[in-house]
């Protein structure tokens, strides 16, 4: 009887599992070097080794964009200290508060520094005040500290091309500044009212800011500019430097070591067709606004 020998098995399969343990080895260190990657980034993040840089620049005409960028900020645990480039005449009462009480909320949260550019004037000089130290170079235009309420009367030019201004109203003052009349006295004062309680406002956020007797900060309320070396020596301005003095500084106030990580807002991408809505909506609204009562801290 004939037993049949077995065959050996094939082995051709063995290069083949090992190839396959070989991939597995590497796909293994690959989720392992990803895993220490991300738990380097992740220390690097807790240190909070960055400081945010906040242009503020241009007519302050709106609040949204920043305080939405402050915000962002203030939530972000890797972001130490804020600086705030000012580079702005002023603008808006109403906006320029708005920014102001936000920084004031960061107190306590993040270190804000303000960095003077060009021009940091009025209402950029309110909003200045509310950060621990401003910087200010020794030719920056600032201080104009004041209000501004501006009119026109065409009156005079109506009546030469034949034209009246007809109004009705609700009440005596509804129709105050208009520009087809002259302006009564009882009008002026009660703009002058306005004016001067707003001012105080004014005065007050620089005397509580810059730690200032308050009869001091009304000796130099009149609107008059300062050169940053003057708005040093009047205590407006903590330090002379430019912006990466305010950076470092920054960071030192914040306890970072080293060398800070700078990062600022994204750039946002605008379309033409944005761009043609927002000058659209610009036009639309100084043309709306040239009649109307407006507050401006803004330098002339």
């Amino acid at each position: 009887m004939n037993v049949e020998t077995p065959l050996p098995a094939p082995r051709a399969r063995r290069p083949f599992l090992r190839g396959c343990a070989i991939i597995a080895l590497v796909f293994a260190a690959f989720f392992v070097l990803i895993g220490i990657i991300s738990r380097l980034d992740g220390l690097s993040l807790k240190t909070g080794d960055k400081v945010a840089v906040l242009p503020v620049t241009g007519l302050i005409t709106d609040s949204e964009a920043t305080i939405d960028q402050l915000k962002k900020f203030a939530k972000d645990d890797s972001v130490k200290a804020i600086v705030l480039r000012i580079n702005t005449p002023g603008g808006g009462v109403g906006p320029s508060q708005e920014i102001y009480e936000e920084v004031r909320k960061l107190k306590g949260k993040k270190v804000v520094v303000a960095s003077m550019g060009a021009l940091a004037a009025s209402g950029g000089y309110y909003i200045a005040c509310a950060a621990q130290k401003i910087y200010a170079n020794p030719g920056t235009i600032t201080g104009s500290i004041g209000v501004i309420m501006q009119f026109v009367n065409v009156k005079d030019l109506i009546e030469k091309i034949g034209l009246k201004g007809m109004v009705v109203k609700s009440g005596a003052f509804k129709d105050i500044g208009s520009p087809v009349r002259e302006m009564k006295p009882e009008e002026r004062e009660l703009l002058q009212g306005v004016i001067d309680n707003v001012h105080l406002q004014f005065v007050s956020a620089v005397a509580e800011g810059r730690r200032l007797p308050r009869e001091k900060v009304l000796r130099i309320a009149d609107g008059r500019i300062l050169s940053g070396e003057q708005a040093k020596t009047l205590g407006l301005v903590d330090a002379l430097g430019n912006l990466e003095d305010a950076v470092a500084d920054a960071g030192k106030m914040a306890k970072i070591e080293g060398e800070p990580r700078v990062v600022t807002p994204p750039k946002k991408k605008i379309s033409i067709l944005e761009l043609l809505k927002d000058e659209a909506k610009s036009i639309i609204g100084d043309k709306l606004s040239e009649n109307r009562i407006r507050l401006d801290y803004l330098a002339q």
